[in-house]
């Protein structure tokens, strides 16, 4: 497994190997040893499988407080997806950045979002497939949100380059998500996350 920083420390890119012929390929999406052998130890509890018909969805910004916080391994299983991390542990040198990678259902890659990120991801297919693994079960008492596309995080979606009649597509409680000024986040930064490198 080829594992990658990306431009925010603590969130990593993840591509397995494919091993293909005539028929299609095989692939190993996740392996315990792989991820322990880069030191990251994380005990993966549960698998999320959705479906959103429309190029353009947006779901997220989402995170779980402590003690349900969440570590998330998000893969695309069909179609494409912008997929997004925001650093919200307040101390952090990195609080309020974020970064995107592109996952597809043809470049395999996957995305570690770490407890203590606010995650989302925007489609751009139709029917695309969003696989994930999390290290805690959903507790909708802890559940957070804020808002996608708050100017003060300045995420760029890249909503321009789907069809130009395209808008997001979005749940009404992602609509009305809170805004990143002025929010209290229950995470703090106490330590880098033992596969981040501090910038």
């Amino acid at each position: 497994m080829l594992i990658e920083k990306t431009a925010l420390p603590g969130v990593l890119a993840m591509t397995p190997r494919r091993f293909g012929d005539h028929r299609g390929y095989f692939s190993e999406s996740w392996s315990r040893a792989a991820m322990s052998d880069a030191g990251i130890e994380i005990d993966f509890v549960q698998d999320n499988h959705s479906l959103s018909a429309t190029p353009g969805t947006v779901r997220g910004l989402h995170f779980q407080a402590p003690p349900r916080a969440q570590h998330k391994l998000v893969r695309c299983g069909r179609g494409a997806l912008l997929d997004v991390a925001v650093d919200i542990r307040r101390g952090s040198p990195n609080y309020g950045r974020w970064t995107a990678v592109e996952l597809t259902e043809q470049n395999g890659r996957q995305l570690l979002v770490p407890a203590g990120f606010a995650h989302g991801f925007i489609t751009r297919l139709p029917d695309t497939e969003i696989v994930y693994k999390c290290s805690d079960g959903y507790a909708p008492e802890t559940e957070g949100a804020l808002l996608w596309n708050d100017p003060d995080l300045g995420i760029d979606w890249q909503l321009d380059q789907l069809d130009s009649r395209t808008e997001a597509v979005l749940s009404e409680k992602d609509a009305m998500a809170a805004r990143f000024e002025g929010f209290e986040s229950p995470f703090s930064y106490d330590a880098p996350l033992p596969w981040e490198t501090p910038s």
